[in-house]
């Protein structure tokens, strides 16, 4: 079974809780509080699985979970930080957003992709000890970690894509160029699924990828038939070949069959209708010696398109094919990456009271709040994005006016719960 698209929910893990501990030794007076800190949760991290090309294995496991961070310990004890779940993806898996179908990440030809973070630990109560607090009897409870769902859409990384109606040859054209084993058989829909096939031009690193996708019959742009579930696979495919039985052994008009199909891609997307084409008129073997294809060749010429005669019962021009193919493939950009344009929501700062407590430690200025603490839990600063926001909530929540009136100057090192920063007035 062929699974191209799903949608699955997933989960980072929460960070663990910080401990309430007092340091107990014998002869040893007044140890103070020494609650560890709670560990950090597991990322969802997508890595690229070479070894499949379908979301088979996403057809009945669709959550994703990560495990949580351990809990602090007495003695300073820093909770274990929980392993990432890592979910392998067949090359080609675009990520979107389940609500908006905004991109996430194409994985196409990168590593690891860490999707969600897990939530920061919590700080045990050792921290919150001061000169005038040296009993802290309370800690930071863990930050939950961001959940979602995602759909996984596949596209296959095919440099040329076969397109054409049921049963004009595509299959035996791929079995014949490269050591795909796709079914053949004369009857309409015989591939179910695309199939991939690597096509060898000879010399080192020569060749290219062909996709046998299936066939396509009028309306499919709208659902019909197989062809709009599997269009996707075409859409990074630098050229197709556009396969037509010239024959006619069906009793089709050879020049009305590239109209449907050209109509059905233009539908599917302007964009792909207008990717390079190669018309590969098949079954050559079946027209009679003395056939007239003036008007045949004549559209193809008007639309622009390079022809070539091959069949595929005898091998003739096959090779060419695959030579003008080649030939074609070394002048037009490399194969397609989606850009991500997903957009990561900030976390909701409640109106209301946003006060701060300010003191320091030695040359340190330490600010605390429990909001605070929430909003640097859900802030991933290694994203500039993110970063801005985290700055402007400070900014319109007062933060940066309550330092200054506190005595915070320029250049002073301030402290939010480990983010540690210059302040600059």
């Amino acid at each position: 079974m062929f699974i191209d698209q799903v949608k699955i929910y997933i989960k980072a893990g929460d960070g663990g809780n910080g401990a309430v501990s007092f340091h107990r030794e014998k002869y040893v007076a007044e140890g103070g509080p020494d609650g560890g800190d709670g560990g950090r949760g597991g990322n969802i991290v997508f890595v690229i699985d070479e070894g499949t090309n379908t979301l088979l294995n996403f057809r009945y496991h669709r959550k994703f979970v990560a495990q949580n961070g351990e809990n602090g310990k007495g003695g300073k004890m820093h909770g274990a930080t929980a392993e990432d779940l890592i979910i392998p993806v067949p090359a080609g898996t675009v990520i979107r957003d389940a609500q908006t179908g905004a991109i996430i990440k194409d994985m196409s030809d990168c590593g690891p992709f860490v999707c969600l973070r897990g939530g920061n630990g919590g700080w045990g109560n050792r921290h919150f000890a001061t000169p005038t607090r040296q009993i802290p009897r309370f800690a930071k409870s863990g930050i939950r970690g961001k959940e979602m769902e995602v759909t996984l859409e596949l596209k296959m990384l095919a440099d040329v894509g076969f397109v054409g109606l049921p049963n004009v040859g595509k299959s035996s054209i791929l079995s014949m160029i490269s050591a795909a084993k796709p079914k053949i058989a004369n009857y309409h829909f015989t591939t179910l699924s695309p199939v991939l096939g690597v096509v060898s031009t000879g010399g080192e690193g020569g060749g290219f990828v062909a996709a046998d996708i299936p066939g396509l019959i009028e309306g499919a742009s709208d659902g019909l038939g197989l062809g709009h579930d599997f269009l996707r696979h075409v859409d990074r495919c630098r050229l197709l070949l556009h396969v037509v039985d010239v024959a006619g052994s069906e009793g089709r008009d050879p020049i009305e069959d590239i109209r449907l199909i050209n109509e059905e891609l233009s539908r599917y997307s302007e964009d792909l209708a207008a990717r390079p084409q190669i018309v590969v008129a098949n079954k050559r073997d079946l027209l009679p010696p003395d056939a007239d294809l003036s008007a045949f060749e004549d559209f193809v010429a008007s639309l622009g398109y390079p022809l070539i005669y091959v069949s595929a019962a005898t091998g003739e021009n096959v090779k060419q094919m695959v030579y003008m193919a080649a030939e074609l493939l070394r002048e037009l950009p490399p194969l397609t990456v989606y850009d991500a344009d997903y957009v990561e929501p900030m976390p909701e700062i409640e109106p209301g009271n946003h006060d701060i407590t300010l003191r320091r430690e030695g040359k340190v200025w330490m600010v605390e709040a429990d909001w605070l603490y929430n909003l640097v839990g859900s802030v991933n600063f290694e994203d500039r994005e993110s970063l801005n926001y985290f700055d402007r909530t400070l900014r319109n929540s007062g933060v940066f006016q309550k330092m200054r009136e506190g005595g915070v100057r320029d250049g002073d090192t301030v402290n939010i719960y480990d983010f540690e920063f210059d302040f600059i007035e």
